[in-house]
């Protein structure tokens, strides 16, 4: 019995560490693993490598190339996604929640993503209004 509520006291830590991160970081690696940049020059989700790792933000960014790690590191305002990677339509209703690396968007040379597929084809249909919350929004539960 001891050991069960450490087990479960240890995952409610982990649990509430992760949801006050900034930045999306499953085991404290951003958005998964995949390549930020990647995004945007390839236009499409792939996995990064520890090789190509970079630390920001308290957490381990990994990327697939030098080049994509150079990019990063020269600017890491320009890639880093919106609300830390966390779900853009989540966030225009005041909460954070996880993403897929699928639901990805580029707009205005800003990269949303957003929990899973169904959420983001309703975020699509009022994409500026759920921005416009969600910057409104993201000060307050940034941290929280």
């Amino acid at each position: 019995m001891k050991q069960y509520i450490l087990l479960v006291l240890l995952f409610v830590t982990l649990q509430t560490k992760a949801q006050t991160s900034e930045i999306f970081a499953p085991d404290s690696i951003a958005l998964r693993g995949y390549d930020v940049v990647a995004f945007y020059t390839e236009g499409k989700a792939i996995t990064g490598s520890d090789k190509f790792m970079y630390n920001w933000k308290n957490v381990k960014w990994l990327f697939a190339s030098a080049e994509h790690l150079a990019l990063f590191k020269a600017n890491p305002a320009n890639y880093e996604p919106q609300y830390g990677g966390y779900c853009a339509y989540g966030l225009a209703r005041g909460y954070k929640a996880p993403t897929m690396a699928d639901t990805w968007h580029i707009q205005e040379n800003k990269l949303y993503f957003n929990y899973n597929q169904k959420v983001k084809t309703t975020w699509q249909k009022e994409q500026q209004r759920f921005i416009d919350s969600a910057n409104r929004k993201w000060p307050e539960v940034k941290f929280q």
